[in-house]
Formats: C-alpha cells, sequence, structure tokens
C-alpha cells in the first residue's frame, strides 16, 4: 500500500495534519482512522509492534492504555471516527470508549454486518456507527435490513468495500440509496 517509513503512530497524524496544512485544507478537512486492533490483540493486550516477532511484552497496552492513546490523538488532531479501537470480542473496552467519547466509534470487525452480532453491540452499546459490507452479509436486501437496524438504533452506516472486489461502483449509489452519508473505498487500482 502507500505508506510512508515511519516509527510510531502519532507520526503518520502530524504526517496527515501537515499535508492538510499545505493543501490548505486546514479546519476544514478531518480524520478517521481505521485500527483493525484485532491484528494486534494478544493474550488480553495490545501489541504496537506486532510486526517484531521480539516484541517487547511489557510494552503491550491494556484496553484501557489504548483508550488513553486514542483520547490523546482525539484531542491533538481533528479526528472524528475510528474504526475497530479494540478486538472485536473486547466489548467491554469497545463500550467504554464509546461512552468516553463524542466521535463515531465504527464497529466492523466487532460486527461483520451480522444482524446477530449488531443486536449484541447495540444491546451492549459498543459502538455507534455499522460498517456495512454488501458481500459480507450476501445480499443487497440483507445489506439494507442491517443498516436499519443500524438507523433504528440510532446508528450511522459507512458503505465499504472488501478487498478484491470489482471496480463496479455499486456501493456508491448504495450509500445514496441509503442516505448513509458516508464511503469508505480503497485507494485507486
Amino acid at each position: 500500500g502507500f505508506a510512508p517509513n515511519i516509527l510510531e503512530n502519532k507520526e503518520a497524524l502530524n504526517l496527515i495534519q501537515d499535508a492538510i496544512a499545505k493543501a490548505g485544507y486546514t479546519g476544514k478537512v478531518e480524520i478517521g482512522m481505521d485500527v483493525a486492533a484485532s491484528e494486534f490483540h494478544k493474550d488480553g493486550k495490545y501489541d504496537l509492534d506486532f510486526k517484531n516477532p521480539n516484541s517487547d511484552k511489557s510494552a503491550w497496552l491494556t484496553p484501557d492504555a489504548l483508550e488513553g492513546m486514542y483520547q490523546g490523538f482525539i484531542k491533538d488532531f481533528p479526528i472524528v471516527s475510528i474504526e475497530d479501537p479494540f478486538d472485536q470480542d473486547h466489548w467491554d473496552a469497545w463500550a467504554k470508549m464509546t461512552a468516553n467519547t463524542s466521535i463515531q466509534i465504527v464497529g466492523d470487525d466487532l460486527t461483520v454486518t451480522n444482524p446477530k452480532r449488531i443486536a449484541t453491540a447495540v444491546e451492549k452499546k459498543a459502538c455507534n456507527c455499522l460498517l456495512l459490507k454488501v458481500n459480507q452479509i450476501g445480499t443487497v436486501t440483507e445489506s439494507i435490513n442491517a443498516h436499519l437496524l443500524a438507523k433504528k438504533n440510532g446508528w450511522g452506516t459507512m458503505v465499504s468495500h472488501r478487498s478484491g472486489e470489482t471496480e463496479d461502483t455499486f456501493i456508491a449509489d448504495l450509500v445514496v440509496g441509503l442516505s448513509t452519508g458516508q464511503i469508505k473505498t480503497g485507494a485507486p487500482c
């Protein structure tokens, strides 16, 4: 993918903020993060150095410490949305983060566009936005029903592509048809 050589997460956010400023869009552009925390969740903690097979276990973060890092980012940068801030089964951490912030907390790995997991997330107040992937749930009808379940419970919906999809523009049409106002797509081919 398109990624600069950086050593820490805050450095990436600083680069994004600098790019926004250099383009003349300070105050006009906000940031959404897809953390995919399930990818670096180990033994109940979060290993930010997960690509290193010899990462220092004493540096792994507890859910509370990880939330603290996110809250610092929210304070210091124009972040309005965080997707998958915790492991998909760390329900308590999700609920705590959602309760402790006014930004959008998006459930992707948490909900997997599955009505049962969406209902559990609603019950636990684990997030406030559904990441909707049509080819994950299977049909357009099921996708619409997942969106309606989220909407009925006061959530937002972000329609998303998935890896390996075609270049068809259908999900853009779905965003308009469902009036979700949010789409997540990948980099150009």
